[in-house]
């Protein structure tokens, strides 16, 4: 008897050739094999590589072998979107909504003394969170401010505005600053720069204005980004031929309109040049460590001062 190879389907024996199938899609012949792990893939889960193809599962194992993208900073690429400045614009916004809607007056939108009428008045919402040193209320009511325990108008105050002008002025200077700053910074570091700015702004409220006088604005912060963005592009060795007149122009702004709280102005410009320092110039090994070392003892020292000042009104 005569012997034959075996073929698909006859019952001789010998070896049976088979076709290859997709290992995710077995129903699915193909001839196309993943170059890392050697498997075959249909043409849905071909995945283009350098070389050749691969399937789904290495091109995930590969993504998660990859450092994500970082700014010259340490900061994460995302700050290009400009979400974090987006944040607090849509915030500073809501709450300005809210104190006109707290007011019920026209006049909390414009109408006031400031710039010649163009500011908005105060609001019960203004007057709960303005930075307040020692005060009390008409016909010596109840003491209140930051000396009377009251810390959280140090944080709420740079939330908050007296109008629409005084709104938009801050709001322009955030869009422009803040989204070069997070770009070059990242997300959580340009949101620690512009928060412990504002915060160094208002403490320099505290200190050196007079105890019953209250102040609000987002200026505190802008202020700190202004001196921020100097520092940062000296860093990167960029030109800042353009950025000095227009700080100038603000400083010149601050001193001669009145109204205008130049300690926080000033203070929040100290502060943020001192911690776009730290963000700027942080040793590459251990930087984020050092970052962060850094920001906790410029909060540490800025709540040290509340603290002292607090004792020289209260004591």
């Amino acid at each position: 008897m005569t012997e034959r190879s075996g073929q698909a389907g006859d019952g001789a024996g010998g070896s049976v050739p088979t076709t290859p199938v997709c290992y995710r899609h077995p129903g699915r012949e193909t001839y196309i094999r993943c170059t890392r792990c050697d498997r075959p893939i249909c043409p849905e889960c071909m995945r283009e590589a350098s070389v050749g193809h691969q399937c789904p599962e290495c091109v995930n194992e590969g993504r998660r072998g990859v450092r994500p993208a970082r700014t010259a900073f340490g900061g994460g690429a995302a700050g290009r979107h400009g979400y974090v400045t987006k944040t607090l614009i849509a915030l500073n916004v809501l709450v300005m909504l809210l104190s006109i809607a707290s007011a019920r007056s026209g006049t909390a939108v414009a109408g006031g003394s400031g710039l010649g009428g163009l500011l908005g008045s105060s609001t019960p919402l203004t007057d709960w969170g303005a930075v307040l040193g020692y005060a009390s209320y008409v016909n010596f009511g109840p003491v209140h401010g930051v000396a009377a325990g009251e810390w959280y108008r140090l944080v709420i105050a740079m939330f908050l505005h007296y109008g629409l002008v005084h709104l938009l002025l801050n709001m322009w200077a955030l869009w422009v600053l803040g989204r070069t700053l997070e770009a070059v910074l990242g997300p959580l570091r340009f949101l620690a720069l512009y928060l412990i700015a504002g915060l160094g702004g208002n403490v320099a409220v505290y200190l050196f204005s007079a105890p019953n006088h209250p102040a609000v604005g987002a200026s505190t912060a802008i202020f700190g980004l202004f001196a921020a963005i100097f520092v940062i592009m000296r860093r990167l060795g960029r030109d800042t031929s353009a950025i000095v007149p227009i700080l100038v122009i603000n400083l010149i702004f601050t001193f001669t309109v009145p109204g205008i709280s130049i300690a926080g102005h000033l203070g929040g410009l100290v502060t943020g040049a001192v911690m776009a320092l730290v963000l700027a110039y942080a040793p590459r090994m251990r930087r984020t460590v050092f970052q962060a070392a850094g920001g906790a003892i410029i909060l540490v020292a800025l709540l040290g001062l509340v603290v002292v000042r607090t004792a020289m009104l209260t004591g």
